[in-house]
């Protein structure tokens, strides 16, 4: 299994940043795809970024624009860059990766608070 360590969730006032970062370590076989989920409170999980092997971006509609997914292979690690953030993108974040069989490992979450 993967293990994910996640940092730099916390609250910040609307219209500020936060900068997550994510390693991996473990039994890292082969990480295809790494990317970030969220979670409010009552909602369904939703998709937030993905960036492949090759560093190709996905981001869901909400967040395009103001939100940056990027990874550093050498170092596991996968980053989300949040600028311009609103109170709707509070919620608990969490770090993800998928292996060249599709297995998919999940971080424990961390909160991102954002306040009006």
């Amino acid at each position: 299994q993967v293990q994910l360590v996640e940092s730099g969730g916390g609250l910040v006032q609307a219209g500020g940043s936060l900068r997550l970062s994510c390693a991996a370590s473990g039994s890292i076989f082969v990480i295809n795809t790494m990317g970030w989920h969220r979670q409010a409170p009552g909602k369904q999980r939703e998709l937030v970024a993905l960036i492949t092997n090759s560093g190709s971006p996905n981001y869901a509609d909400s967040v395009r624009g103001r939100f940056t997914i990027s990874r550093d292979n050498a170092k596991n690690t996968v980053y989300l860059q949040m600028n311009s953030l609103k109170p709707e993108d509070t919620a608990v974040y969490y770090c993800t990766t998928i292996n060249a069989l599709g297995r998919r490992s999940w971080g424990q979450g961390t909160q991102v608070t954002i306040s009006s």
